[in-house]
């Protein structure tokens, strides 16, 4: 079976598991990663609260943490779900949305890697390659750094943290120890409308805990969001923007099949 036939069977297989991702993850894109998961045929569940994410945790299927919009007391409790799912065998996804920008944000990052060891670290170019200790330049919390290296990087990284690491850019690159995906999948929309990104990581999320093979489900989870990408922007009128842009998003994935992923889809 070649990646491309794996990444369609896994979108029948998180709906048939319908898995629980816990979410530790930012107040901006909340309602947004909570949408995009039921629309993939996951059940989300968002629950920050240091009291009882170790409980959460232990029922989700798998966990995805988010510093979006980070707070002192959001990193322990990222940390303590982090860990308590590391400890039962379920699959973390970390995304360092914003690492580089400020001091917070880069050692809460670091730190959240160090002491959790996360499956699965999925960011832009600049996020990647801040946690990877090479220069960088970062807008905000978007990317600056030129791309074209984004195969060694995510390579090199992944090896030295033993986890996957992804890229996701103009081409989506997923890389475990010597194996390396690229996804070309998208379209220009998708970086116009707030928190496609944190979507992306859901959708990694929602597949990791369907499947528990971490490489295949974080390029299923980024395969999907750039075929629905394309989908939505293919149905655009004349007139219509991003605001039906975003709409339709969730609509090609709700009525995304194995059937279009293989139609779509561009991985390789």
């Amino acid at each position: 079976m070649n990646i491309l036939q794996a990444v369609a069977q896994t979108l029948a297989r998180v709906r048939e598991k319908k898995p629980l991702v816990h979410h530790v993850t930012n107040y901006v894109t909340a309602t947004d990663c909570a949408n995009i998961a039921l629309a993939a045929g996951a059940s989300p569940v968002m629950a920050g609260e240091m009291a009882e994410v170790e409980d959460m945790a232990s029922l989700a299927s798998a966990l995805v943490i988010n510093i979006g919009t980070l707070t002192v007391q959001s990193v322990e409790a990222m940390i303590a779900a982090g860990k308590k799912a590391v400890e039962l065998g379920i699959p973390v996804v970390f995304d360092p949305v914003g690492a580089g920008a400020t001091r917070l944000r880069t050692r809460a990052a670091e730190r959240i890697i160090r002491e959790v060891r996360p499956s699965v670290i999925r960011g832009n170019m600049s996020e990647i390659k801040m946690l990877a200790g090479l220069d960088v330049r970062i807008k905000g919390v978007d990317s600056a750094a030129d791309e074209s290296d984004s195969a060694a990087v995510a390579r090199d990284l992944a090896q030295r943290l033993d986890c996957v690491v992804a890229i996701t850019g103009k081409r989506d690159i997923v890389a475990q120890g010597n194996n390396i995906c690229r996804i070309d999948n998208g379209h220009v929309l998708l970086s116009a409308v707030t928190g496609t990104g944190c979507m992306t990581s859901t959708l990694a999320g929602c597949c990791c805990g369907a499947l528990k093979d971490p490489f295949v489900g974080t390029a299923a989870g980024i395969a999907f969001m750039g075929i629905a990408g394309e989908i939505a922007q293919q149905s655009l009128k004349p007139g219509e923007g991003i605001g039906t842009f975003r709409v339709r998003l969730f609509d090609a994935l709700w009525n995304m099949t194995p059937e279009i992923v293989l139609r779509y889809g561009k991985i390789s």
